[in-house]
């Protein structure tokens, strides 16, 4: 195996560890003691006033799905009833991936859920949640699992992202024939994996990662043409801000460690806000200046933190990941 391989699998079974880990440690609820105030049994609404998360406080509500006010992120949590390894938002319409229990190989249920997180629709997928978002518009969802077995894949193991038209039900259960061009040539490997979508605000513009021959690009995609085109290098779980000019997204730093990056769509700058610790998750913007996401803490859970692009992180919950607005 040539050391390019050897890197790319290493990177790869480094997300499988993390995302199966992470499931795990927080269904099993963490440390032993909870100082932090939760509010059980709280019926939950989309109502644009909302930060959603999964919450990892240990207790009989670890892994539910938790809410506090947008304006008063430290208020006591409210927890309902829902279970969600993933779970994303916006405009009316989410989405929750749960990995199915005792499942060999693992099962994924996908739920779209309306504004009152009713469900919608349901689809059992091959694989382990990994990332999952809403168009801004709310009419697609879409997700990343990693999956085993695909026979392309050198390391026996492989992402799969989907989507899933709200309005219409169209289900594309992976992105893979997506006619992607780099350097202006039509791209065809059979070790391609994408991961990490997001769209623009017209629902029809987005981004995502795509991994090949030990390479990872930022793809820009125009989803009604099913065409994308390469127009970055070494950009994973890309995030697209509020006003569509900017990416964040994990810029990795060696083999298995990453770093949270924002790239100007504009200048193809790249800048670093001050956050320098290992970053393995898909930012989310809170709004055109200011990105949340999880960082692991040493009870063995996650928190969630808030940073600036050019002001110092802080910690904004501490035992809970996955965060979104709804």
């Amino acid at each position: 195996m040539t050391r390019r391989r050897i890197v790319t699998a290493i990177g790869i079974l480094a997300l499988i560890g993390g995302a199966i880990t992470y499931v795990i440690q927080a269904r099993d609820g963490g440390a032993t003691e909870n100082a932090v105030p939760v509010v059980s049994g709280q019926p939950m609404l989309l109502d644009g006033k909302t930060l959603f998360f999964r919450n990892l406080a240990p207790g009989p509500d670890s892994g539910k799905l938790a809410a506090v006010p947008v304006a008063d992120p430290g208020t006591p949590r409210r927890v309902g009833e829902l279970h969600c390894d993933r779970f994303a938002a916006a405009h009316g319409t989410a989405i929750c991936l749960r990995l199915k229990p005792s499942s060999l190989p693992p099962l994924t249920e996908m739920l779209v859920l309306d504004a009152n997180l009713h469900e919608r629709h349901r689809e059992t997928l091959p694989g382990t949640p990994s990332r999952a978002r809403v168009s801004p518009d709310g009419r697609i969802v879409n997700w990343t699992l990693f999956v085993t077995g695909d026979s392309y894949a050198a390391t026996g193991f492989s992402t799969r992202t989907g989507l899933y038209e709200v309005n219409t039900g169209r289900l594309v259960k992976t992105i893979e024939e997506l006619a992607v061009f780099v350097d202006g040539k039509r791209y065809f490997a059979s070790d391609v994996n994408y991961w990490g979508i997001t769209f623009g605000a017209d629902g029809n513009r987005f981004y995502a990662t795509i991994a090949s021959k030990g390479r990872t690009r930022l793809i820009e995609a125009d989803y009604r043409a099913y065409r994308g085109t390469a127009i970055a290098e070494n950009v994973e779980c890309p995030s697209l801000s509020p006003d569509g000019r900017r990416i964040a997204y994990k810029q990795k730093t060696g083999p298995g460690t990453w770093r949270l990056a924002v790239l100007d769509l504009a200048t193809h700058r790249i800048t670093h806000p001050p956050e320098s610790r290992q970053l393995d998750d898909q930012p989310v913007w809170r709004d055109t200046s200011t990105l949340l996401y999880p960082l692991r803490n040493p009870s063995g859970t996650q928190d969630i933190w808030s940073v600036g692009l050019a002001t110092a992180p802080t910690l904004l919950i501490p035992n809970a990941t996955t965060p979104s607005f709804s």
